[in-house]
């Protein structure tokens, strides 16, 4: 119906006028690491069972934001594939009608077995967290001796021509001597490795972390090294910087994603694993489409909820963190929002 009244208009249109045609879907939130950025040691008190959302729920909710013009839709946790079956709802998403893209963030720890079945289902990019090359300081960092699975999963990926984004937490005094040899993979590799501000998400509600390696630092840290370094036009809607050393394969990206100075065209949309609607990463609360659902809410409802929040998307990251009614639901673990 929208489609017909809006042929030519995505129908997710914010207040700025910007149009909304990316959805992050959380499928749960768990995950088989943990990393010192992201969560305790211990792990978090996770989400029971039944305040999940069930598949059928996930795919209602994915099948109404196609209908409004949502074109892109990224699988992301915690760890996707921690959800059992995860890979069998990863299918019937792609079938969704309308759906252009469809992609996926991941530690790589269980997904080198799936990958010829995301390629099969169209995943044409995954985006795989890799925070250092070293074994030693992979295991100090996610506290897992994970790191021959990780490789294994990008060279798996390659080998399928699947585009792979490095994702790469910048922290002081843990990693800032792989920033350089991630750098240098680009030389050979297709890939694009992305820098990315460490945020305020580590499940301790601790808004007061700033952090020292905002995207200037890294940037003049990588032209110290490579002063022939190029910037690339950034695509629209694009979170990172993008970057290249000319006669390298690959691309570098940094993500500002503290500093928040991509918000500008951000034309995204979350679900968080309990199908709580977030219009910004940095927002608090949120309105939850699984228990709107699970009372009787119909597909024509939902839209007009799912509209009108999206209307009234903050202008910004920060914007957002200052209209929370609750400032510490912000600095929650990244795995229970999608991150």
């Amino acid at each position: 119906m929208y489609k017909d009244l809006f042929p030519n208009t995505p129908m997710l249109t914010d207040k700025f006028g910007r149009p909304i045609n990316y959805l992050r879907l959380a499928v749960v939130d768990r995950c088989n690491l943990r990393c010192t950025y992201c969560m305790p040691e211990k792990g978090l008190p996770w989400i029971k069972q039944n305040d999940l959302m069930t598949d059928e729920e996930m795919l209602r909710i994915c099948s109404v934001f196609t209908d409004l013009g949502v074109d892109k839709i990224r699988i992301t946790g915690g760890e996707p594939f921690v959800r059992k079956n995860c890979i069998n709802l990863i299918e019937k998403i792609s079938q969704l009608h309308g759906l252009t893209d469809i992609s996926l963030t991941t530690n790589g720890l269980l997904t080198e077995q799936y990958i010829p079945q995301l390629k099969t289902f169209g995943v044409k990019s995954v985006n795989l967290s890799l925070d250092t090359l070293d074994e030693d300081r992979f295991f100090t960092i996610t506290r897992r001796k994970s790191f021959d699975k990780v490789m294994k999963t990008l060279d798996s990926l390659l080998k399928h021509q699947i585009r792979v984004k490095i994702n790469t937490v910048v922290m002081d005094h843990q990693n800032i001597e792989d920033i350089i040899p991630l750098v240098e993979l680009t030389k050979t590799l297709p890939v694009d490795v992305r820098f990315i501000e460490e945020m305020p998400f580590n499940g301790n509600n601790n808004a007061d972390i700033i952090p020292k390696w905002s995207y200037p630092q890294i940037y003049n840290y990588i032209k110290d090294h490579f002063p022939e370094i190029e910037k690339l036009q950034d695509p629209k809607s694009s979170t990172s910087y993008n970057y290249k050393i000319p006669g390298f394969t690959g691309n570098i990206g940094i993500i500002a994603a503290y500093t928040r100075s991509f918000c500008g065209d951000c034309n995204r949309i979350r679900i968080t694993p309990s199908g709580i609607l977030r219009t910004c990463l940095y927002e608090g609360g949120g309105i939850n489409l699984k228990d709107m659902i699970r009372s009787g809410t119909n597909d024509n409802e939902l839209k007009n909820i799912i509209i009108n929040s999206i209307h009234h998307k903050p202008k910004d990251g920060w914007e957002a963190e200052q209209q929370s009614l609750n400032a510490s639901s912000i600095h929650q673990s990244m795995a229970t929002i999608g991150g």
